[in-house]
């Protein structure tokens, strides 16, 4: 089985993903996170992205459908994976269809985790974590239950990612909706589109998507 996972930063697809490797099996690929193992691994293609990066370029969407392309290969036609934060354009959705059909595989649902943007801006400016093991916690919903103390390993440090504030999370909402518009028409066409609440419980959102994949 073949997914997207579609949502803005903060709507937990991170949290979803890794339930469904936990429960299907799957495979998440995060384009950032592959092209960073393919430059460390010197494949290929990771030495065409090191060379392009380290000039200050931006990696280009054949080189990023190359790495995606090592790591299916890497993974064989039984494990089914998910796609996190790719495809990203018109041009990358399209590249994306090569690539799996090149390999004997399609895209069986694209599921969006549609989110209130004031309600995610409150989710994401409110989060911290312990700073010894990175527990997470948050100023009106997960508050250590003992205050200033981890729950976890009892460390008394906490920090928060500088870019938790509002002017960052409303431009990056901006920037996923300008870059999401275009592509979801592409699977709409297909009726492979549906849009589950972001704003639920975890497991009220597991169980969403669960139930579009049967």
């Amino acid at each position: 089985m073949e997914i997207i996972l579609l949502g803005p930063p903060g709507a937990g697809k991170g949290t979803q993903a890794a339930l469904l490797q936990e429960a299907y099996g799957m495979v998440q690929l995060s384009t950032g996170d592959m092209l960073r193992a393919a430059v460390k691994a010197g494949t290929e293609v990771g030495l065409q992205a090191k060379a392009v990066m380290d000039a200050g370029g931006l990696v280009s969407d054949a080189i990023v459908s190359g790495i995606i392309g090592e790591r299916l290969d890497e993974l064989g036609n039984d494990t089914g994976v998910i796609f996190d934060g790719y495809p990203r354009t018109a041009a990358q959705a399209e590249a994306l269809d090569g690539i799996l059909s090149a390999r004997g595989r399609k895209l069986d649902h694209v599921i969006e985790l549609a989110v209130d943007e004031d309600a995610l801006v409150d989710r994401i400016t409110g989060r911290f974590t312990c700073a010894a093991c990175n527990a997470g916690y948050h100023d009106r919903y997960k508050q250590p239950a003992k205050a200033g103390v981890c729950d976890e390993c009892g460390g008394t440090e906490f920090k928060r990612r500088p870019d938790d504030n509002e002017e960052t999370v409303r431009t990056r909402m901006a920037e996923y909706r300008a870059k999401t518009a275009p592509i979801l028409p592409i699977y709409e066409q297909r009726g492979i589109v549906t849009r589950v609440d972001g704003m639920a419980g975890i497991d009220e959102v597991t169980a969403a998507i669960k139930a579009v994949l049967g």
